[in-house]
């Protein structure tokens, strides 16, 4: 088996959810989850991630960001096992991402 990474993105969302809809949404991510992990497939269900952020490169020059301009945004992760990269696209199918426009990134991960 490996290890796969699920980068979670989506377009930047300007409406505010209601308390009810934001556990609507809370509880299908923890079901589609924890149907993965009921195949022992789950390695860490990740973290969602803050819209604020910097970003770093060579002479450690510091920015903010991510962008405006940047059509996406990065949500949050999860890593799950698979014996191809196939397996785990097939593993992403039901994210309840999809019900708000956005994807799932699915990358394996090289083990250093």
């Amino acid at each position: 088996m490996k290890d796969f990474l699920f980068v979670y993105r989506s377009e930047p969302n300007s409406n505010q959810s209601s308390p009810e809809e934001m556990q609507e949404s809370m509880n299908r991510w923890m079901n589609w989850l924890g149907n993965i992990g009921a195949q022992d497939k789950l390695v860490d269900r990740g973290n969602s991630l803050q819209a604020a952020g910097k970003v770093v490169k060579q002479n450690t020059m510091v920015t903010d960001g991510p962008y405006t301009e940047i059509k996406e945004t990065i949500g949050g992760y999860s890593i799950v096992k698979a014996a191809s990269i196939e397996e785990a696209a097939k593993l992403a199918e039901g994210c309840p991402i999809f019900n708000s426009g956005g994807s799932v990134e699915v990358r394996e991960i090289n083990m250093m």
